[in-house]
């Protein structure tokens, strides 16, 4: 396999999001190293051997789960026990999870298992690897996980094709795990004993979603950044407030990166120059980086956790060969995750919340604009209504933003009894990242049209491209028509357009 299109698990080698999410749009094949495969290998024949050797019953591997941890389970039926397992908690239900996320997942579940502490099988680890590079993708459901024991619903229908069981999207078609197998030539992965466990404990649910948000949320970032500086120019705005000196003495880092940031877009722009009759701006153009700035050092902080939990072995219990020892503990619970997505959520809310009061400015009439953006306002309601709908979806992202970890429901008759309802957290921070796009593409729309009223001067080159690449797809709106199109291709714009 040419390895310049491989991503290589490692033991010892820390993965970042960044390589994660490149690996898997730029369509890499995964593969594991020679040590990844020692270390799973190594740790397989430890826990045989000492589930063969104790006296002591184990938790997960040779007893029931969660409240059925004192019942032990004959070493004949220690197969069955696992197969069971993922059978029962394939309980999910609602949408289904984006394939771009169970890709993800799959990837952070070998990342995971290689760690040499879960005690799987190789064969079950590469079996994973075989359907990801195969385009091989479970069909897996948003809704069932508690976010602590770890997101155990999704991930056993992320398990379940292994088994030739479930439902995959194989060729264009969603077809069962069995049709799967036989159209690959596949026997049903034999589970051992803990490989279900090791399985369906783990936080790739949570973990795919923060990471995916994490790295969508960086790419609006940059965008509202530059949509800001189209705004602030097409408003006429000032850009003393973008100063350095005024960042350097309020030093947080993504407020002076933001500020100069602004700068540099609108440099040479003949609107920002010209004298201006007005002493200050509104708040959602001239506190852009004390705003935008914030929501990029959380999602730094965000990231860094994240990280983390990428490069971690989540599932139970952890087996640690080296000091011959199976420890139940609690690795798989998702508080870490849960707290910094309901925060990712909150800061990129007020991306798209700033971003809205600068769309009802541009409309509102002022500093030499036309009512609504339209040469002959009454006549035409001209960009009325793209605001109510960007107020909408922010009104809606601020319900969305009611943190999930602060709940907890006892399961597992009472044993499992504090979880962190991370998987939620999960899934409202995907909407809530789809809503911030959505109005900062209808912010783009007004404010590539306000721009066209101050004609002749010309804005920044930066900005001047920007705005022709973006009226090969949206026109200029010169009298009412259908606009819904508009706002589509406009985030179809945001997702495609390089710079």
């Amino acid at each position: 396999m040419d390895s310049f299109h491989t991503f290589t698990i490692y033991t010892h080698t820390p993965i970042s999001s960044s390589a994660v999410i490149d690996a898997l749009r730029s369509g890499h094949k995964l593969a594991l190293s020679d040590e990844a495969l020692s270390a799973i290998e190594r740790c397989r024949n430890y826990l045989d051997r000492k589930a063969a050797e104790s006296e002591q019953p184990i938790y997960g591997v040779t007893t029931g789960f969660g409240s059925l941890c004192n019942i032990s389970v004959d070493a004949d039926q220690l197969a069955t026990l696992q197969r069971n397992l993922v059978m029962s908690h394939s309980c999910g239900t609602g949408d289904r999870v984006s394939r771009e996320i169970v890709k993800l997942m799959m990837i952070l579940k070998v990342q995971s298992l290689s760690y040499g502490h879960s005690g799987v099988q190789v064969a079950t680890v590469e079996r994973l690897i075989e359907m990801y590079n195969r385009d091989i993708v479970p069909v897996v459901y948003q809704q069932g996980s508690l976010g602590a024991s770890g997101d155990l619903s999704p991930l056993a229908h992320l398990s379940l094709p292994l088994l030739g069981l479930g439902e995959v999207e194989y060729r264009g078609k969603v077809i069962s795990g069995a049709e799967m197998l036989a159209a690959e030539g596949w026997e049903p992965i034999a589970l051992q004993s803990k490989e279900g466990l090791a399985l369906l404990n783990g936080t790739q649910f949570m973990s795919a979603h923060a990471l995916w948000a994490v790295e969508e949320g960086y790419r609006l970032s940059r965008w509202a950044d530059l949509i800001a500086a189209l705004s602030l120019d097409a408003f006429d705005g000032r850009l003393e407030p973008f100063s350095d000196n005024v960042h350097l003495v309020r030093p947080h880092k993504g407020q002076l990166t933001t500020a100069r940031a602004v700068r540099s877009h609108l440099v040479g722009s003949e609107i920002a120059a010209q004298p201006k009759q007005h002493v200050q701006d509104p708040y959602s153009f001239r506190c852009v980086p004390q705003v935008h700035g914030a929501v990029k050092d959380t999602l730094d902080y965000v990231a860094s956790v994240v990280a983390t939990e990428i490069n971690s072995a989540t599932d139970n219990p952890t087996v640690f060969p080296d000091t011959d020892e199976v420890i139940s503990a609690g690795n798989f619970h998702g508080e870490p995750l849960a707290l910094v997505m309901d925060f990712l959520a909150i800061a990129l809310s007020e991306l798209a919340n700033i971003s809205e009061r600068r769309i009802y400015k541009l409309i509102s009439g002022q500093r030499g604009l036309p009512h609504f953006l339209v040469a002959k306002p009454g006549l035409n309601s001209g960009f009325m209504i793209p605001q109510y709908t960007a107020a909408s979806i922010v009104s809606q992202t601020k319900g969305l933003c009611t943190p999930a970890s602060v709940d907890s429901i006892p399961s597992s008759q009472g044993q499992e009894d504090h979880v962190s309802m991370g998987a939620n957290a999960a899934t409202k921070l995907i909407r809530v990242v789809e809503n911030t796009e959505r109005v900062l593409a209808i912010e783009l729309m007004n404010a590539a049209q306000a721009l066209h009223f101050r004609r002749p001067l010309r804005s920044s080159e930066p900005i001047e491209q920007l705005v022709e690449a973006y009226r090969k797809v949206v026109p200029f709106i010169d009298t009412d028509e259908v606009i819904y199109p508009h706002i589509a291709r406009t985030i179809d714009f945001l997702r495609e357009y390089k710079w």
